[in-house]
């Protein structure tokens, strides 16, 4: 016996050594075979079990449980069930809500977001979720391609609301304002009607024709085209994408501390729907503190909390303090987090199990840096990628698009060179698409990949395997970029500087700053005949039409541009000599909130942005 455990144990370091990540690697195995089983009941579930029925069921294991914190409020599962109902029943009697219609909601992170959707769902409603910092014509298109019957705003955004309210009568829009009473007309009032409403049980007929393919919210993204698109993210899909805690190790006894928007798929499905489908508590946060982040953590036993790459990087300046290490927090869950920022960030917070992940709420399939390799995304795994089969391409930057070969079908990348993800389309892994026009839907397919009549979702991301098969993110490719955690689309950043009187075009696109995560907004624009750039008139038009995080910080005056044989803008050249004046002889300006204007950008400047003291 001894003899046998003594080759046991030697086999065992013989594996560990040989294959460093094999113990991970079944692990990872084991949670996605799970994961298909949990899948595969929830589809052939009759009735449906939607994650409605799911929080129903979370209620009546552990009614009194808390399921929301937020500021100095706390409301348990039951007195959110309670919450919801009066919302329910309240909508079906003065909005005359039906199974399958939509609303639109314009609300920041609050209590009653996560109550209005749970209504929403009881009734068989989906919503369609907008985000706050849009305004004007950005969101009239976001509301009207959604579908919405009605649109519901948190009373702090009401000014947002009577922007666009001419265009939404026009519709027969009915619009409600989460007050007591309102003072604009075309608007309801909506508080007053919900707590006059019973907060009885809602009967699950009235969501009986829900199925795994019924649209359950709709997600906004900038794709690679146009103004935002809603996303339709069915049944199936939230599902999917709730059950991604499971996958990290999330179980029914984490607190999870959200200050993403719930506007997005990482806060509300990840965060808020993960919650519901594993049990447990969220401490929701209106927005992201980096101040205030360890003090809540501490305030709240926060075990899990999720991230962006920014958020990461504000946590890591904050001056230092002995309580930096002092905390519950087990496990963080979030992407695009830079490798220099993920040490100091261990180094200094403790041990912190990292779950870095890539995925896109239309996409079609996703990765998990199960391993915890220090600035990958995801590893290669037999079984994931069975699974939901993928593949990294060849791709042509400057024509933008994959590498043919002479039979007219894509290559794959071989390890270690920079490849365009696509994910293949099945009927287990949909491409549901987007709401509205179907081009846009159809832009995202890549067909005749590998074999006539396959069927790929082109992610528009680049990746890179390495040798170890650990996936690493390189760049976004097309007609976007991101920055402050938010895809940008550069043609409606384009659409915009062009409304300006001196301006005749402007190719947009993104560009890396030192100490930064992401790409932040550049513009090149050739001037009319005789036209000077107006600095103040084209601030003041970027700040009324575009949010914070989508204003081109930067503007290069060129004579002429630069253009492919078919007409399109070239980026690539334009992207590497970023803003250095000393790489750059034309005229270079920078948006300088200090004096509400565009002014020079001067060496003197860019070594201060360089060095992280002028605020972007």
């Amino acid at each position: 016996m001894f003899w046998f455990i003594l080759s046991a144990v030697l086999l065992l370091f013989a594996v560990r050594f040989r294959f460093p990540y094999f113990i991970t690697d079944v692990q990872y195995a084991y949670r996605i075979l799970l994961l298909a089983y949990h899948t595969t009941k929830i589809r052939k579930s009759k009735p449906f079990y939607t994650l409605g029925d799911r929080f129903l069921e979370q209620v009546q294991k552990h009614p009194d449980k808390v399921f929301i914190s937020f500021g100095d409020e706390t409301y348990s599962y039951a007195e959110t069930d309670r919450r919801s109902n009066k919302i329910a029943r309240c909508l079906l009697k003065h909005a005359g809500l039906h199974e399958g219609d939509s609303v639109a909601l314009l609300m920041g992170n609050e209590p009653m977001f996560m109550w209005m959707w749970l209504a929403l769902t009881k009734i068989g409603c989906s919503a369609a979720l907008l985000n706050y910092n849009i305004r004007s014509r950005s969101l009239l298109h976001c509301f009207s391609c959604s579908g919405a019957k009605a649109l519901i705003a948190s009373a702090e955004l009401q000014d947002a609301v009577e922007e666009v309210l001419p265009a939404l009568r026009e519709q027969g829009v009915t619009v409600y304002i989460l007050t007591d009473s309102v003072n604009c007309d075309g608007t309801e009032s909506l508080t007053d009607k919900i707590n006059q409403a019973s907060d009885e049980p809602i009967p699950a007929d009235l969501r009986a024709n829900i199925t795994l393919r019924s649209v359950a919210v709709h997600i906004y993204t900038s794709g690679t085209t146009g103004l935002p698109k809603a996303g339709l993210v069915t049944h199936q899909r939230l599902w999917a994408m709730s059950l991604f805690q499971f996958l990290c190790g999330g179980t029914s006894e984490d607190v999870v501390y959200i200050n993403l928007p719930l506007y997005h798929s990482a806060g509300f499905c990840i965060g808020f729907t993960g919650c519901i489908e594993r049990g447990s508590s969220v401490v929701l946060k209106s927005k992201f503190s980096s101040s205030q982040f360890w003090d809540d953590c501490r305030k709240y036993n926060v075990t899990v909390i999720q991230y962006i790459g920014e958020t990461m990087r504000y946590l890591c300046n904050t001056p230092k303090r002995f309580s930096d290490p002092v905390h519950s927090v087990r496990m963080a869950i979030g992407n695009g987090m830079r490798a220099d920022v993920w040490r100091t960030f261990i180094s200094r917070f403790g041990h912190i199990e990292i779950k870095e992940f890539y995925g896109a709420t239309e996409g079609v399939t996703g990765f998990l840096n199960f391993a915890g390799k220090i600035g990958a995304v995801g590893r290669l795994h037999a079984i994931h990628k069975r699974v939901s089969p993928y593949a990294m391409v060849k791709f042509d930057q400057e024509l933008e698009e994959p590498v043919r070969n002479a039979d007219g079908f894509c290559t794959e990348a071989a390890k270690g060179e920079t490849g365009l993800l696509l994910s293949k389309i099945t009927q287990r892994h949909p491409f549901i698409g987007y709401a509205g026009d179907q081009k846009h839907t159809e832009k995202k397919k890549l067909y005749n990949v590998f074999e006539k009549g396959d069927v790929y979702f082109n992610s528009g991301d680049l990746f890179r395997i390495d040798s170890d098969n650990f996936i690493y993110f390189q760049d976004r490719v097309g007609d976007t970029f991101r920055w402050k955690g938010e895809n940008v689309s550069t043609n409606e950043v384009s659409d915009v500087l062009t409304i300006v009187t001196c301006i005749e075009q402007a190719n947009v696109y993104g560009v890396t700053v030192p100490g930064h995560e992401g790409r932040i907004g550049m513009a090149a624009v050739k001037l009319k005949d005789d036209r000077q750039l107006d600095c103040e008139g084209l601030f003041s038009h970027v700040t009324t039409y575009l949010p914070s995080y989508a204003r081109p910080r930067f503007i290069r005056i060129k004579n002429d541009m630069d253009t492919t044989g078919t007409y399109k803008y070239m980026k690539v050249k334009l992207t590497e000599e970023g803003f250095n004046p000393v790489r750059i002889k034309e005229p270079l300006f920078v948006l300088d909130e200090t004096v509400n204007s565009y002014r020079p950008l001067t060496q003197e400047t860019y070594q201060s942005i360089s060095e992280g003291h002028f605020r972007l």
